[in-house]
């Protein structure tokens, strides 16, 4: 940003860094924080008017995701707010028509974020309130068109929310005589979802997706890989590789065929896809090999504007089933990234905090990725607890550390356990396979699964003796994907839960993840 963009009178509305910027372009002074604060925080309204905070309630829940923050506002500021951390939580000077907030008044944790973005769209900007993404649809099919033109569409499906919008966008834009589709179960799917695709492409009537298994053609690559971000390559250009085979055979390979692919505006984001945006996590659709293809022009991505809600809206106006809108997220990559693997036999570390597990997670602090040990903590974590909180603070204090679990049930204390030389096996990735679904059951059975928007089941390669592997429950709450909120689980049904698991010989212990995103990310990989 220039300064000189902050004296034409033209609005600006400074987020997080933003602020931060606003300040040092004009004289105030940013300094690093002596800890950081990410996630949940409350916001403390000093007295006044203001235009970006008006209609805001004090002691309003907001997200945070920060360690730098403005030390002195420039000369002709308000200070509108504060955190327990953040002395300087808001700013404005409406003479100039220049804000700043601290937090993320942009996701949905940010309780009264809508009401803070509206004020400065509508109230200081002027401008008028005429979007719906569901009313896109018709410029969604002839953007579609556009860059297709005379070619014809070839997808591989995944039969989550975000492949078929898009597929049914180009279905409805070029005709199904136009658009073809592949589903690859890579092994490395979850239980029953090969026969989920089958049902929900035949509801759409598109025809019979082929089925392509190429369970051997991954799981032999990944057999030595333990990187997260190696794996997310190799499955990526694995994918690159079968997609060629499989269009190859199909006679693809005229020049009238390109690759249509349901990338979302999140997925671009956390993959540094965006100026100056830091690389979270490579996501599968974004490796080297669906590069060139952007490159050479034959990629169509409809929705990589939009974020998952707006996704599901346009869903909804294409009649899509609510049993596919309301699916659970389930990432590209499969299982693979939620079965942990580790180098080499390591023991855990006693902290004043509980044990220090040396299986690293991937996680986001500052808008920048961090890789780091997981922390546990011998606590069960009850409904009524505020373990979540604690789990914040003990992470916001600790350098090096992004994410917090805590015991449910365990075969042998932690300090008898140690983390184990461990890589992607077929009985590794079949034992997570069990435990997913009889998460999944139970949560259905009982509703929970209505309640949050996303539960990862993660295998990590934590035990003892014979039994080498334990299990994560991550049950989360979120809108977009790009923050979220652990949930906490009805005792009486993390009790059941973690019975069922604990029957199976091989699991070692249940634990759940307390962390919100930030700091860690959904996936743990």
């Amino acid at each position: 940003m220039r300064r000189s963009l902050l004296t034409t009178g033209t609005p600006v509305l400074g987020i997080c860094y933003g602020q931060q910027l606003i300040a040092q372009l004009l004289g105030g002074t940013v300094r690093k924080g002596d800890k950081g604060e990410f996630g949940l925080a409350i916001l403390d309204l000093r007295d006044g008017q203001s235009q970006i905070l008006d209609g805001v309630r004090d002691h309003q829940q907001i997200w945070m995701s920060h360690r730098d923050a403005v030390a002195a506002p420039p000369t002709g500021f308000r200070v509108l707010a504060t955190t327990s951390t953040c002395e300087i939580a808001a700013i404005e000077d409406p003479t100039r028509r220049l804000y700043g907030v601290q937090f993320h008044p942009e996701v949905v944790h940010t309780t009264q974020g809508t009401r803070i973005l509206e004020n400065f769209v509508f109230q200081i900007c002027g401008c008028r309130k005429d979007w719906d993404p569901g009313r896109r649809i018709a410029l969604l099919e002839d953007q579609i068109r556009q860059c297709v033109g005379e070619r014809n569409v070839f997808f591989f499906v995944s039969g989550g929310v975000d492949s078929t919008v898009a597929f049914t966008l180009c279905l409805r834009a070029l005709g199904a005589s136009r658009v073809r589709g592949v589903y690859v179960d890579t092994g490395l799917m979850r239980e029953g979802e090969t026969e989920f695709v089958e049902r929900t492409f035949r509801g759409l009537g598109a025809g019979v997706v082929d089925i392509a298994r190429c369970e051997k053609e991954f799981l032999a690559p990944l057999a030595l890989v333990r990187d997260p971000e190696l794996k997310r390559h190799v499955i990526g250009e694995q994918f690159v590789r079968v997609q060629e085979r499989i269009i190859e055979a199909r006679g693809l390979l005229d020049g009238h065929w390109i690759l249509g692919q349901g990338t979302i505006y999140p997925d671009t984001i956390e993959s540094g896809g965006t100026a100056n945006a830091a690389t979270i996590k490579t996501h599968h659709n974004r490796v080297p090999g669906i590069q060139k293809l952007m490159e050479s022009g034959r990629i169509v991505e409809p929705l990589a504007d939009f974020y998952k809600d707006e996704v599901r809206a346009i869903g909804r106006k294409l009649d899509l089933p609510a049993e596919l809108l309301d699916r659970h997220p389930f990432p590209g990559p499969g299982l693979a990234i939620r079965c942990l693997c580790a180098e080499s036999d390591q023991p855990l570390t006693r902290v004043p905090e509980g044990w220090l597990i040396p299986v690293r997670s991937v996680g986001v602090q500052g808008d920048a990725r961090s890789y780091s040990p997981v922390l546990a903590i011998e606590a069960f974590p009850s409904q009524s607890s505020k373990l979540q909180d604690e789990a914040t603070e003990v992470i916001n204090r600790t350098a090096g550390v992004n994410r917090a679990i805590t015991r449910v049930a365990v075969r042998e204390p932690l300090e008898r356990q140690r983390v184990f030389a461990s890589s992607l096996t077929h009985g590794r990735i079949d034992l997570l396979r069990r435990a997913d679904a009889i998460v999944r059951e139970m949560c259905h059975e009982t509703g929970f699964d209505s309640e949050v928007w996303q539960f990862p089941v993660i295998l990590i390669p934590l035990g003892a003796a014979e039994s080498r592997d334990s299990v994560v429950l991550r049950p989360i709450r979120s809108v977009d994907g790009m923050t979220a909120d652990s949930v906490a689980m009805p005792d009486d049904l993390l009790h059941a839960l973690s019975a069922r698991l604990m029957a199976i010989d091989e699991i070692a212990g249940v634990y759940y993840d307390l962390t919100h995103k930030p700091p860690g990310t959904i996936e743990w990989e």
